[in-house]
């Protein structure tokens, strides 16, 4: 057993208790609420090719029983403090977090620990939520606007944990069973690899004693793992399905969560393709009226990370905005002028704002930033950093990663018996210097 240690920065307080669970707290005294989140690192990235999806079903699993509650019992305790109780699962992550009236957080802890630590995986609970997952993949494939973006991942990640659906598929879902389970608990599951963030009208003493008396006394600890980077391919993904439009999403490498310069990477995104003021809104949309939804995305990871453009059109149309977007972005890459850099920047700046003022927003951010950096990103930091970001950098950010010969697509939409579509959309994305397999 080690020692408590307890650091500040601002008004966050990070403690280490001696099982190694990490402890973060902001207070927001104008709430009466509180948010908690229990970090835990276990997604999708850490599965096992034959096991893709445990970390998802996993989660699942946390709400159908412990050792002394039942499923009715979880969510009847839940509401009888008014409390919001969830859980989500990303590639990097399995996170079990509640909202309610900051009086109730020992319940809530008391609750949340008791789901982590005891979950009964019911064999008869399995097989029951087992049906709801596959329904769950089934309404994933059909909503082509989500499921294009997983395509993508798979497309340009080919083989790496990171371009895997974090829901699995219907063959391993369908392959795992409760000793699967037992043991990636076992590997996954340890006080060294949680973190337990909270933020609203909490006292953080206080706070740290409630984790220590519902998860002090969980021993044991996760091994380091040796992750390797992904490597991004250009490539061409086309799924046919009878869908009134192509949903179409085209990408390169991105930069990973911790790179210093995501800051130039945020302007770039905000500029292409962030909002109604965007160059491929205006160009695409506004001027042309050949989409509805035209936007772009940065996701990162610990040691990557993608820029995606996403759109959706008639199929027709799908070439033309193809050509399009390569275009806009080729123009980005001479320059932005002054005016649309501190539009940009001021667009970033209140998008970050605005995003912290709730209790949940705050956990979050409290959380990752620990997972991703090690230490808490202030307010004043990342609004210094976003004023920073220079035209020049973000033109030489699109030339160094907006590389059409790097680039992937994937696509869906009604390609069955219209070859023409099919052959046309490729083509289009490879004039502009693309090489696909």
């Amino acid at each position: 057993m080690g020692e408590t240690m307890t650091t500040m920065t601002g008004t966050t307080e990070h403690t280490i208790l001696p099982n190694g669970i990490q402890v973060l707290t902001e207070p927001m005294p104008q709430v009466r609420t509180a948010a908690v989140g229990i970090w835990i690192g276990a997604g999708s990235r850490y599965e096992e090719d034959r096991q893709a999806g445990i970390s998802h079903f996993l989660e699942h699993m946390f709400f159908k029983g412990t050792h002394t509650r039942s499923a009715l019992d979880i969510a009847q305790a839940a509401d009888a403090i008014g409390a919001q109780l969830n859980a989500f699962t990303d590639r990097e992550a399995t996170v079990l977090y509640a909202k309610a009236l900051a009086k109730h957080l020992p319940t809530v802890m008391d609750l949340t620990a008791d789901m982590l630590l005891h979950s009964a995986l019911d064999p008869e609970a399995l097989e029951r939520e087992r049906q709801v997952i596959l329904e769950e993949i089934k309404m994933y494939e059909d909503s082509p606007d989500e499921l294009v973006q997983d395509i993508f991942a798979q497309t340009i990640w080919n083989g790496h944990p990171l371009g895997r659906p974090v829901i699995g598929s219907v063959e391993t879902v369908q392959r795992l069973r409760r000793e699967d389970f037992l043991a990636y608990q076992e590997r996954r599951y340890r006080p060294n690899n949680i973190i337990v963030a909270v933020a609203g009208d909490v006292v953080h003493s206080a706070m740290v004693q409630l984790v220590a008396d519902t998860l002090g006394g969980w021993q044991g600890a996760t091994p380091p793992l040796t992750l390797d980077p992904p490597t991004a391919r250009a490539d061409i993904t086309l799924r046919t399905k009878e869908t009134e439009q192509v949903h179409l999403t085209l990408g390169t490498r991105g930069l990973p969560q911790a790179d210093d310069a995501r800051y130039v990477m945020a302007i770039l995104d905000n500029i292409l393709g962030g909002g109604m003021s965007s160059r491929l809104f205006q160009e695409i949309r506004e001027k042309r009226g050949l989409v509805y939804t035209i936007t772009s995305y940065h996701a990162a990871y610990r040691e990557g990370g993608l820029f995606v453009i996403y759109g959706a059109m008639s199929p027709s149309a799908a070439p033309q905005v193809t050509t399009l977007i390569l275009k806009e972005i080729e123009r980005l890459k001479d320059g932005i002028s002054e005016a649309e850099l501190q539009r940009a920047q001021e667009s970033y700046k209140g998008a970050v704002m605005l995003s912290l003022e709730s209790t949940g927003s705050r956990m979050y951010k409290l959380a990752r930033s620990q997972v991703y950096y090690g230490r808490q990103v202030t307010l004043d930091e990342i609004l210094s950093r976003i004023d920073a970001v220079t035209a020049v950098q973000v033109a030489a950010m699109a030339q160094e990663v907006l590389v059409p010969e790097r680039m992937a697509m994937a696509a869906i939409g009604p390609f069955r018996g219209d070859g023409r579509l099919a052959a046309n959309l490729q083509e289009a994305f490879r004039a502009e210097g693309v090489v696909a397999v």
